[in-house]
Parts: structure tokens; C-alpha cells; sequence
């Protein structure tokens, strides 16, 4: 039988510099009986699409997004609608989709589920027209996220010296919410869109979440005292958050948000945003549809 084509598209600025070690990896790990490969490095936010759907027309088998949950989404953009799977290695900071996935972020262990090629169909998301996998956002931790993106060292001490600065100053913003029909209307510290159930770290925001449900769990979240913090964080950490007084979750297909003041939209939830498993993405795609009304 011919070798199947892979090809590496890796973020060299994702994580904490696991990407150096990432070629000889490659290299050592894939089975080069069954696999030929290329490497490509992106260098600009947004090649990853770019690099994605070039694989597409070249008739590559699988095309690995090497990065974080941000790295991800750009890959799979390229990817909807074609019959090319998506590999996931997470060298990223938090690695949220892998870590739903269950994808090791142990480097050599996520190459060799490449070699298995074990595939699942999963569902997408669309926020104002724009393809994500994992988890979007607006609120705080949108402002978080895109805080995170300008610090020049990665990891979760950087991420949580930004939560520690930002929250106590931070103003919870009103929102109109319609989900299938149904209005809410709500003030929330951040409302999280998930369609896996963590932004990353094992953090998980939404533990009942499945990636293939054709379903969005609506996250709203309430400002906590600041005392109340370390329990919520532990209960982050133990899949119990949707047990909290401040969080409210609601599962929709369609949802239409508008808020009094215009806020940052998470798209690229960099910590978090699946597989190392190579992934089929379906061409029957389950879209859903959000959008921010400022």
C-alpha cells in the first residue's frame, strides 16, 4: 500500500519551547513504514489556515496542528469539508482540547497515536463566522486570553499573574442572551461557549461538554467574592464547577449574545480552542452559530 501523507504544521511561539524538541521527535517516533512527512513552521497569526487548506489541495492523508488550542483552530479552518484528517500534538500552554481528547502531552506518546490513526467525527463552532473546536469566550477571560498572547513567557504562572491583576479591577457586563429561542438576560464576569469541556491546565469549565453532541454548553459565570476563589478553583480542577452558585450552564445550538459595552470575543482560546488522534473532521459539519451584537 502507498505511505500515507502527513504533513507537521507547528507554532513555534506556542508553549513552552517543547516545539525545539518536536523535529526529532517526529523523526524517531512515526512510523515511516506506513507514513512520509513534511514539516512546516507558520510565521504569522493565521498560517496555520493558509498552510491547512494548501495541504488539502496537495492530497495530504493527515495534517497535525503542533501547537496550542489557538493552533488548532487555524489548522482545522482549512480542514472543513475535505477528507484530510487533523492530528493534534499539544505543545501549547494549556492544551484544553488535547486534554479532553485525552492526547498525552507526553511528545513521543502523541506521535505514536498517529501511528494508530484512531479517528473521531467532531463537532465545530462558529463565533461571528469564525471556525473554533474547543472553547470561545467573551468577558474576562477573553480580555485574560488576549492579555496572555503579549507576555513573552508562556505557562500557567504567567496566566495566573494576569487573572490576579485584572480581576479585582474588573466590571461584570450585562447581556442580552438568546439560546434556540429562549431569552435570558444576565450579568456575568465571563460567558464561555464550550463545545469541549476545558479552557486548559484541567481546568474544566464545562465537565458535562461532549465534542460530538451537536450541542454548545453556555457557560454564564458570575464575579466571585475574592474569597471564595480558592473553592471555586478546586472545583475546577475536580470537575465539579457546574456544582457553583456562580456558574450557570445552558446547552444550545444557536446562540445570539448583545452587551451593553463592546468586549473582546475569544476566538483562539489560547490556553486553552481534537486529538492527537488524528481526527476526521466531518463533512457533514455541525456549524453553530454565535454573535456578538455590540
Amino acid at each position: 500500500m502507498p505511505k500515507k501523507k502527513v504533513l507537521f504544521i507547528i507554532n513555534p511561539k506556542s508553549g513552552i519551547g517543547k516545539h525545539k524538541l518536536l523535529e526529532s521527535y517526529i523523526n524517531k517516533a512515526l512510523d515511516k513504514n506506513r507514513f512520509e512527512y513534511d514539516i512546516s513552521y507558520t510565521k504569522f497569526a493565521g498560517q496555520g489556515t493558509v498552510l491547512s487548506k494548501e495541504a488539502v489541495d496537495k492530497a495530504y492523508d493527515i495534517v497535525v496542528a503542533s501547537g496550542g488550542d489557538g493552533s488548532v483552530n487555524e489548522v482545522a479552518r482549512g480542514l472543513i469539508g475535505s477528507k484530510t484528517l487533523l492530528g493534534i500534538i499539544p505543545v501549547g500552554s494549556g492544551n484544553g482540547l488535547a486534554h479532553h481528547l485525552q492526547i498525552p502531552v507526553n511528545l513521543i506518546q502523541a506521535i505514536e497515536l498517529i501511528n494508530k490513526t484512531k479517528t473521531i467525527n467532531i463537532d465545530t463552532a462558529c463565533i461571528n463566522d469564525k471556525l473554533f473546536v474547543s472553547i470561545a469566550g467573551i468577558g474576562f477571560d477573553a480580555l485574560v486570553a488576549k492579555k496572555f498572547t503579549k507576555v513573552k513567557r508562556r505557562g500557567f504562572l504567567s496566566y495566573f499573574k494576569i487573572i490576579a491583576k485584572e480581576y479585582p479591577k474588573y466590571k461584570p457586563q450585562k447581556y442580552e442572551i438568546n439560546i434556540d429561542g429562549k431569552q435570558f438576560t444576565r450579568t456575568a464576569l465571563f460567558i464561555s461557549f464550550a463545545n469541549s469541556d476545558q479552557f486548559g491546565y484541567n481546568t474544566l469549565i464545562a465537565p458535562k461538554a461532549k465534542i460530538d453532541d451537536g450541542m454548545i454548553d453556555v457557560c454564564i459565570v458570575k464575579k466571585a467574592p475574592v474569597i471564595e476563589l480558592p473553592f471555586l478553583a478546586h472545583l475546577l480542577y475536580w470537575k465539579q464547577i457546574d456544582k457553583s452558585k456562580f456558574i450557570e450552564t445552558i446547552k444550545g445550538k444557536e446562540i445570539k449574545i448583545k452587551q451593553e459595552k463592546k468586549s473582546t470575543v475569544n476566538i483562539f482560546f489560547y490556553q486553552t480552542p481534537i486529538i492527537n488522534i488524528p481526527v476526521v473532521i466531518s463533512e457533514n459539519i455541525i456549524c453553530h452559530h454565535f454573535y456578538t451584537i455590540s
